[in-house]
């Protein structure tokens, strides 16, 4: 049997499903628009769409951050830095996410408390420093820190794929070249790898946006909250989490469009 032929370009499908998810968000704008009810129910939940946006891109970010130190950790020449950034990926990869706000929240954020105020112990007895209270660790920010643990593990792991598809002979010439470590990194390692990186990084970044409604379990205020909130006190639990279904819907899959823009403006530029 021949393999199935690659379609090129132009003869991509047309997008069709994105032709109905736009008849049907409009159709839901329209609802929206003219029904008291619904329009009630979006106003009330789309208070919560810049926690989930802040929450998104500063976990994001700070994972994405971390992910690269791990990553580089782990192809480095030293057995510890290897070692450890190997079981720190298999820990929290074996951890649920869900799991690790509740173990951040209630545990890890007393935890530090505890060990800030005994490091500065000597200078709170003097009165120049502050006792920090576990009230004082918004949950804003446990919730932000838990994502970041969490997603650095699954960002790690893309990032060395990414570093280790780099044809070796490129780097070997690099070297042959005098180009430093750093060099060679900056130079040729990275800009190569980001089209391996970029695909699968996109992804954790929609992920992460839909996995951002877990925080509601803290009682941080995002869309999910909001919605919660909301239906527990109006009994409205169809017209609401059709809403918040419908603004989740808006977010990831325009997000998902964009990241897939921006993927073959760069692959057209490394392709020159």
């Amino acid at each position: 049997m021949a393999p199935p032929r690659r379609m090129s370009s132009g003869q991509q499908d047309f997008p069709w499903w994105l032709v109905a998810f736009g008849i049907l968000c409009f159709g839901l704008a329209v609802v929206i628009a003219l029904n008291d009810l619904y329009s009630q129910v979006f106003n009330v939940v789309a208070k919560g769409i810049g926690i989930t946006v802040g929450v998104t891109l500063a976990a994001f970010l700070l994972a994405t951050l971390l992910g690269l130190g791990i990553a580089l950790a782990g192809l480095s020449g030293n057995v510890v830095l290897r070692q450890a950034a190997r079981f720190y990926i298999e820990l929290i990869r074996g951890i649920p996410i869900l799991v690790l706000l509740f173990y951040i929240a209630f545990v890890g954020a007393p935890a530090f408390v505890t060990f800030y105020n005994w490091m500065l112990a000597p200078l709170i007895e003097r009165n120049w420093g502050q006792a920090l209270l576990v009230r004082d660790v918004s949950l804003l920010w446990r919730a932000i820190i838990a994502l970041t643990i969490g997603y650095a593990a699954f960002i790690a792991e893309i990032f060395r794929a990414g570093f280790q598809a780099v044809d070796i002979g490129q780097i070997e010439a690099a070297k042959a070249l005098g180009l430093s470590r750093w060099q060679r990194f900056r130079l040729i390692v990275f800009p190569q790898a980001m089209r391996v990186i970029l695909p699968p990084l996109s992804n954790d970044f929609v992920s992460m946006v839909k996995d951002s409604s877990l925080v509601s379990v803290l009682g941080v205020a995002d869309i999910t909250q909001m919605a919660k909130v909301y239906a527990a006190g109006s009994f409205r639990f169809f017209e609401t989490y059709s809403i918040v279904t419908y603004i989740y819907l808006l977010l990831t899959i325009g997000l998902s469009l964009a990241l897939r823009g921006l993927e073959r403006r760069l692959r057209r530029r490394t392709e020159r």
